[in-house]
């Protein structure tokens, strides 16, 4: 390739001769132009998808133009119109040096400070990768483009390399189209591994847990490679190999692998110890370069074994690794396939660890933010939280009791939202409902009016539900119970007979409105009642309607009007938990002596 001066910054750096014309011939014959392909459309999503970049591009680039059979992202006309001119090019430097272009903020680069695809395209973070013919030619870039300053991991760039790769692979099935028999036969090899990586891109990105990523890769490589087992090592940070796809194992040979030094001569441990394939196509080389692992290949039928690391940013990580029941030596095309997908895996592993710390932190969140049920002379109290089924494990949910004498205040409330933002938020209501109780001894509804304008001028704005209510001892015995209800679902009495009452009416949500006049209301509960309160989660269900859950509650509570506050909770909790839940439950039980 000839790097001529061109036009600076602004113009072509693309040069003549030989190269260059046997180059525009080979992007002929691939018959790629300016419009939409299918096949490339793919591959600049899965770029998109895998290295969560606003816009990925396959890009050739002509004698005076660039065009994009594959785009995603770009903004119009751009889209449109699939090409610009060489002045909006960075994919020609990619050509000319025939070597990756990795930018990290165009605008401070001196290769493209003044390219005009800066200002129209909003090309700030660039990395290209080259697209070659079976000659080695350079046609164009398989390029990944961010709206900002991008520091690219080498991770990233691993998997837009062997992206690229296979996006090669397609541009010379393209060009090798109608030749003899063996090079069709590459070509079709070469879709497969194709479309098996843009399968992986997609069923990988799913897989939030090391169960579902092992799953996922089976699933891919059924009818491509076919192996007898598919398994996953990790390393630990004591030098050690841990197995995390046993489970289809038996027992004996599972214990085994669970765990073992990662010096020890294994497919998996020379794999990650060594950061390179370990291909053994038979029995024979098996026992000569891993011996530690001939017995469980005897035990198991295996013959032969490919093992590929799981390389990180900061070393090794672990090995995937492939088993058959047959001698299997891979060809060039099906290592590069399970090279990429071991890429893949890297990326969903690092992901659902991530998932896994965020869970745990979620759950000590949640645990730290309901506060511990008082003690109370005469009232047994229970209480119960369980998260919705959903990737955070927490959610807007609360539940709160304060004694305060002989009154007894109880909280429940609900914040709009499932995330980590929500129970933040609600920590937030309820530091400040806690507060505003003690501080001053007024009605309920006059502390939720409090409650709303501290919060506005807090600048706490999100939406919830809450109830508030004092239960106070009744003259000649029995309890009064004093509420106000801000949208939330309406408290449960549970009445020695069995009978249960639904005491009903609310106002508006908190946040939902200003100067909303705010209602107490006042029952009275005899001996032996028993008072629920609940968020909307106990009752609601895909499976049902909100009346059919609590025409539910209602049976349940009263075919269990005998049992306490702790046992009736657990009763609660079992029902909603059979149910296919979406949201939080927080639950508050207050028994009151017979």
């Amino acid at each position: 390739m000839i790097i001529g001066g061109g036009r600076g910054h602004n113009g072509p750096v693309l040069g003549w001769g030989d190269a260059a014309t046997a180059r525009l011939e080979a992007l002929r014959r691939t018959g790629l132009d300016a419009v939409a392909d299918e096949m490339f459309d793919r591959f600049a999503d899965m770029v998109r998808t895998v290295l969560k970049v606003p816009v990925a591009l396959v890009s050739l680039v002509t004698d005076e133009r660039q065009i994009f059979p594959g785009a995603c992202g770009l903004g119009e006309p751009w889209q449109q119109a699939r090409e610009t001119p060489l002045s909006h090019s960075f994919c020609q430097h990619v050509v000319a040096t025939e070597e990756p272009l990795i930018i990290v903020d165009a605008r401070a680069d001196e290769r493209v400070r003044g390219n005009l695809a800066i200002e129209d395209l909003g090309v700030i973070g660039y990395a290209g990768m080259p697209l070659t013919d079976a000659d080695g030619l350079v046609l164009g870039s398989l390029c990944a483009i961010d709206h900002e300053p991008r520091e690219w991991t080498g991770a990233e760039l691993a998997l837009l390399a062997d992206l690229a790769a296979a996006c090669s692979d397609s541009l010379r099935a393209r060009i090798t189209a109608g030749r003899a028999a063996r090079q069709e036969a590459r070509a079709h090899a070469a879709f497969e591994r194709t479309r098996l990586l843009l399968r992986a891109s997609t069923v990988l990105a799913g897989a939030d847990t090391l169960d579902k990523v092992i799953d996922a890769v089976r699933d891919l490589v059924t009818g491509a490679l076919d192996p007898a087992y598919v398994g996953v090592s990790l390393l630990d940070d004591q030098a050690r190999v841990a197995g995390h796809s046993l489970r289809l194992l038996p027992p004996a040979v599972a214990d085994r692998w669970a765990l073992y030094p990662a010096d020890a001569r294994t497919p998996s441990a020379l794999a990650a110890r060594s950061g390179r394939p370990v291909l053994l196509p038979d029995l024979a080389a098996v026992a000569a370069a891993t011996p530690e692992a001939l017995a469980t290949f005897e035990e198991m039928g295996w013959q032969s074994v490919a093992a590929v690391p799981l390389t990180g940013p900061d070393g090794p990580v672990g090995a995937l690794a492939f088993a058959w029941k047959a001698p299997n030596t891979l060809d060039e095309d099906e290592i590069g396939i399970v090279t990429a997908l071991a890429g893949f895996v890297l990326l969903a592993i690092t992901r659902s660890r991530l998932l896994d710390d965020r869970r745990t932190a979620a759950a000590v969140m949640q645990k730290a933010l309901l506060s511990p049920l008082p003690q109370h002379d005469h009232l047994r109290l229970a209480a119960r939280y369980a998260p919705a089924r959903h990737e955070d494990h927490v959610g807007g949910d609360w539940y709160d009791a304060i004694s305060l004498d002989q009154r007894l205040v109880l909280i429940i409330g609900d914040v709009t939202g499932h995330s980590i933002t929500a129970a933040a938020t609600m920590s937030q209501y309820r530091s400040m409902l806690r507060t505003l109780v003690i501080d001053r001894h007024e009605p309920p509804s006059a502390v939720l009016r409090r409650l709303e304008h501290t919060s506005r001028t807090a600048g706490v704005a999100a939406l919830a539900t809450v109830l508030l209510a004092y239960l106070d001892p009744a003259p000649g015995g029995g309890h009064t119970l004093t509420w106000a209800n801000a949208g939330h679902p309406t408290p449960l009495a549970l009445l020695p007979d069995g009978t249960v009452t639904a005491l009903g009416g609310h106002d508006p949500l908190i946040g939902a409105a200003r100067r909303v006049s705010r209602r107490n209301q006042v029952c009275g509960l005899p001996p032996g009642a028993v008072l629920v309160l609940h968020t909307d989660g106990l009752v609601e269900s895909r499976s049902a309607t909100y009346d059919e859950g609590l025409a539910a509650v209602h049976d349940l509570l009263g075919r269990h009007r005998a049992a306490g506050a702790d046992k009736l909770a657990d009763v609660l909790l079992d029902h909603a938990a059979v149910a296919a839940r979406e949201d939080d439950v927080a639950l508050l039980v207050v028994s009151t002596p017979g």
